[in-house]
């Protein structure tokens, strides 16, 4: 019983961790420290660093582009 939970508690941290560090690398960030620094903090603390980094994530990234063309469309 108590087996099964903990084999599902390491599972799903390592799911956290796995999603956190490919999150990481695929966001733009303001500063390429800043990704170094989440990344440092992902590898030294698995579980808290991911859970911080997801919680305040919106502060470190850069708005999205967008593509909004200026062109007119034919008639």
């Amino acid at each position: 019983m108590w087996s099964t939970i903990i084999i599902t508690l390491i599972i799903l941290s390592l799911v956290l961790w796995i999603w956190a560090l490919v999150d990481i690398l695929k966001t733009r960030f303001s500063s390429p420290i800043l990704q170094v620094l989440l990344i440092l903090m992902i590898f030294l603390f698995p579980v808290i660093g991911s859970l911080v980094y997801f919680q305040f994530k919106h502060r470190f990234t850069e708005s999205e582009r967008s593509f909004e063309p200026a062109f007119k469309p034919r008639n």
